[in-house]
């Protein structure tokens, strides 16, 4: 099934993921895929549709810091990071404190989590909150900015969000923060190390 990214598309597109499915959908920085983090069935359906070693876990979007804050764990410097970067192109690798979600995402004591900051996505993110939200690509190939090709390349989703060709600089960077004040990139993206330490 495929939708536009309007108000009717994102209610039956939520209502999808709520119940367990799996919805392919825009963010600002490629088309992501995704489902309820909580659904162990459906996290398992997507780790076989993009062919991904089940030991690389998933991170989440989320639609608000406040809460980011029920399922992670914030210090000084990373919620000065959040406060100054969320919405947009970072991922932070923080400590996880909802065990249900550990259990869930199979995950041992930290998340990778990011708000993006793309219209389509919140009003997504608003209705469930948190979002499986990783590259709607098969491991090891380009991840899509072009929704045409995302639609006929990845199979046995549920419903596809359209939401235009998306222009951006590539995937997020991701960070960690090691010993409570190091700033480690593990991948660089659209953000810079220089800029996230210019705070």
């Amino acid at each position: 099934m495929k939708v536009n990214c309007d108000k009717e598309g994102i209610k039956k597109a939520s209502q999808i993921i709520n119940e367990g499915g799996i919805a392919v959908f825009p963010t600002d920085t490629v088309y992501g895929i995704g489902c309820n983090p909580y659904n162990r069935n459906a996290v398992k359906k997507i780790y076989k549709i993009k062919s991904r070693d089940v030991s690389k876990s998933f991170p989440v979007l989320v639609y608000s810091k406040e809460l980011a804050g029920q399922i992670v764990s914030f210090n000084k410097l990373t919620t000065k990071i959040a406060d100054k970067f969320w919405p947009g192109p970072l991922t932070m690798i923080l400590k996880i404190t909802d065990s249900k979600l550990k259990e869930s995402l199979n995950l041992d004591d930290r998340i990778a989590i990011r708000i993006p900051n793309h219209k389509c996505t919140l009003d997504l993110l608003e209705k469930c909150n948190f979002i499986v939200g990783t590259s709607a690509n098969i491991s090891g190939e380009t991840p899509f900015t072009n929704p045409y090709e995302c639609f006929n390349r990845i199979k046995d989703y549920d419903i596809f969000v359209d939401g235009g060709t998306i222009t951006s600089k590539g995937e997020s960077t991701i960070i960690e923060i090691v010993n409570d004040s190091e700033i480690k990139v593990i991948r660089e993206g659209p953000l810079s190390k220089k800029e996230i330490l210019n705070l």
